[in-house]
């Protein structure tokens, strides 16, 4: 009994640094994601971190339009990369969990 658990605690401890690394790595996958008429255009991280804004010159003459843009485009932005990210948490997660009967949460 005492050597199982020993062995799922190192497979938790080894999942944990799986997943740390999987984070860090995220850091580098890049997101673009642009206006339906390309006036501006974001790159975020699949962290979630905004990396880069560029914003059509003719956009800088309407600040409530502007606004309506940042928002719908950082929002979709957002929007695909935490599903990048889930989904590579997830997967690291899954790969590392221990048999146990009973415990299926990903299946």
């Amino acid at each position: 009994m005492f050597g199982d658990l020993k062995g799922m605690m190192g497979k938790f401890k080894e999942t944990q640094v799986k997943v740390e690394a999987t984070k860090k790595r995220l850091d580098g996958v890049l997101i673009d994601e642009q206006s339906n008429d390309n006036l501006l255009q974001v790159t975020v991280t699949a962290n979630r971190a905004i990396k880069t804004i560029n914003i059509d010159e003719t956009l800088l003459e309407d600040r409530e339009q502007l606004e309506d843009y940042l928002i719908l485009t950082l929002n979709r932005a957002i929007t695909r990369a935490t599903a990048v990210n889930e989904a590579e948490l997830a997967a690291v997660a899954k790969d590392g969990m221990p048999n146990i009967p009973g415990m299926d949460m990903f299946g």
